[in-house]
């Protein structure tokens, strides 16, 4: 059995404070949320778990998660992706992802396992630190961002980044994993 769809009970959501269902990966997701604000000095209105991101390839569509939305100054400036398995592997949904969770290119991602964790430069997708003591803290995310321009990313680009999140997240997945939501078309 993969035991990451084993379900513990319940838990309290540390950023909302809502109850919701106890995982394996959620407690990485809790353990996670509690570094952005204990360690790294967010506020919890900054960050919002749990978004949804539709997505779309041909006539196939879908809602996904994105784990974390960190904004700062009205600007979505960092995401967090979780996924158990090789970090590698979800760099390029996770791109896809800052290029479809706003409107612009999102300029910092985070992709980790619970264990390890990439930070990559959401432009170029070149990894800027390994380890959780590398996520920017919110002056550094302050700092990386505020000579940036938050291009918008193009309907043509927004298309492919949606094709390719669908085939990375969406097909092949596991039935039994409720983080993603098939629309039928």
């Amino acid at each position: 059995m993969d035991n990451h769809h084993l379900i513990l009970g319940e838990l309290v959501d540390f950023i909302t404070g809502e109850t919701i269902t106890d995982t394996h990966d959620e407690r990485y997701r809790q353990k996670l949320a509690k570094i952005l604000v204990t360690d790294k000095g967010y506020h919890k209105n900054e960050i919002k778990p749990r978004c949804d991101l539709n997505i779309k390839a041909s006539n196939k569509s879908a809602i996904i998660k994105v784990d974390f939305k960190l904004t700062l100054s009205g600007k979505v400036c960092m995401i967090i992706k979780y996924a158990p398995g090789s970090l590698v592997t979800r760099h390029r949904s996770a791109l896809a992802a800052s290029r479809l969770i706003a409107s612009y290119q999102v300029p910092v991602v985070v992709v980790t396992n619970g264990e390890e964790t990439n930070i990559l430069d959401g432009s170029t997708g070149k990894v800027m630190g390994d380890g959780f003591e590398s996520i920017p803290s919110r002056s550094e995310l302050r700092n990386i961002t505020a000579d940036k321009h938050f291009d918008p990313v193009s309907i043509k680009r927004s298309e492919i980044e949606s094709r390719i999140m669908y085939v990375y997240e969406v097909d092949g997945s596991c039935a039994c994993d409720n983080t993603i939501c098939k629309i039928k078309s």
